[in-house]
């Protein structure tokens, strides 16, 4: 019975997530008004004091409610948080009269537009370019810079029977719109590195952490799961000195109202996350040897002679990394979607992460089964002394390598669905 309530208090937890972090963000971003170039500009910077304010909330539960919870009482540390959503609530609801509501776009739907436009494009798949250029050209249609792109989808301009009556035929803003959906997957695709990288922090770092030497004073020793504080405390840091010193510099140099696109900022995380998690193998290699060294290869519940201060600048680039790729990829999927797609986008959004968590739990399956024979310590072993989370890592970091290699062929063809001005 127990269990059963644990299972549907996940359910609730999943479900309450699954409909508050895709529109919290986008009915955020549309209080700003794009016509107007000073809320323009402050849009941008609404993404990065929104995942502020996120991981001050995280970095709390951390120190706060997990101290309350292993301390005094489980039911308080439930019970704060759920009077803090009361609270939030309410703060919400005091402000509804002032919110902007965008205009619902008349006629379709812009998921039932998209499939419309899939399908007209795969009946008409025997038209040739030429013929729809002709066709193009005598409505007077100036092709945008992205026509060239994913040119089969350009099809359905064109009726089955070659006719012009544009009521039948899909318009050139319902494919472009297509086209922007279509232009993300590639970019949703090589992000899935990063996502598999990502829970590696909360998972294996924690338990080689428990392992070394945590004594900060006799008789005192940090907590191994504190130490992901580091990361959100790095968050922290990292968007105000982003927003507040490095975009006000790389504006003036790039004439960017953001400093740098979209696209850069998610690129340069992905390279942080790549670092960290190779230097996180150079540390599990020294924490290897050193346990060789003093004999503790069958001790595994000795502690290591090793400072877990050896993992902070992996905690560290971890954060950082969540600031520019996380903060870049909400921004560019809410940006590059149709108007009334928003949610949708920063759906699709989280969904990378969400399937980074399956792919790296399936890896692990995969590997523990290939290196735990009969007879064999598998990477993943309870005592990690035997195990060799070094391997792992290096498997990662090279995935995250060619993930990087890839998603730099890919956005240099990425064509912004608007004017890029953030």
């Amino acid at each position: 019975m127990q269990d059963y309530y644990y299972c549907l208090t996940y359910l609730h937890f999943a479900l309450g997530q699954g409909g508050h972090k895709p529109c919290v963000p986008a009915f955020g971003a549309d209080q700003f008004d794009r016509q107007d170039t000073k809320e323009y500009k402050a849009k941008s910077s609404f993404f990065n004091w929104w995942y502020f304010f996120m991981s001050s909330g995280i970095l709390v539960s951390l120190l706060v409610l997990t101290y309350i919870q292993d301390n005094l009482s489980w039911s308080l540390g439930f019970g704060i948080p759920f009077i803090m959503m009361i609270c939030a609530l309410i703060i919400f609801l005091l402000g509804s009269k002032k919110y902007r509501y965008s205009v619902k776009r008349e006629g379709n739907n812009a998921l039932l537009r998209i499939a419309r436009v899939f399908v007209a494009a795969f009946r008409n798949w025997r038209f040739t370019p030429s013929s729809i250029a002709s066709e193009e050209e005598g409505r007077g249609t100036v092709p945008h810079q992205s026509y060239e792109q994913f040119k089969f989808l350009n099809n359905a301009l064109l009726t089955t029977d070659g006719s012009k009556e544009d009521q039948k035929v899909c318009t050139f803003s319902e494919v472009e719109e297509a086209k922007a959906v279509l232009r993300l997957i590639p970019i949703w695709t090589t992000c899935l590195g990063f996502a598999i990288v990502l829970p590696q922090s909360s998972t294996f770092f924690v338990k080689q952490a428990a392992t070394m030497d945590r004594s900060i004073s006799p008789g005192f020793e940090i907590p191994a799961a504190s130490l992901e504080s580091f990361s959100s405390i790095s968050m922290i840091l990292c968007i105000a000195i982003y927003d507040r010193l490095f975009v006000p510099v790389a504006r003036a140099l790039t004439r960017k109202p953001s400093g740098i696109s979209m696209l850069q900022r998610i690129g340069t995380g992905m390279f942080l996350s790549a670092v960290s998690i190779a230097f996180a193998a150079l540390v599990e290699m020294k924490r290897l040897e050193i346990a060789q060294e003093s004999g503790l290869v069958n001790e595994p519940n000795v502690t290591v002679p090793m400072s877990v201060w050896w993992l902070v600048p992996s905690y560290v680039l971890f954060g950082v990394a969540d600031v520019f790729t996380m903060v870049g990829l909400q921004e560019l999927f809410y940006d590059q979607v149709p108007s009334d797609l928003k949610s949708v986008g920063l759906s699709l959004y989280l969904s990378i992460f969400g399937a980074g968590k399956f792919l790296s739990s399936f890896l692990i399956s995969v590997i523990e089964k290939a290196s735990g024979g009969i007879g064999c310590y598998s990477w993943f072993d309870n005592n990690l002394n035997r195990a060799h989370l070094d391997y792992f890592y290096w498997i990662l970091a090279a995935l995250s390598v060619v993930e990087l290699i890839m998603y730099m062929y890919y956005t240099r063809f990425y064509i912004y669905s608007r004017d890029e001005r953030i």
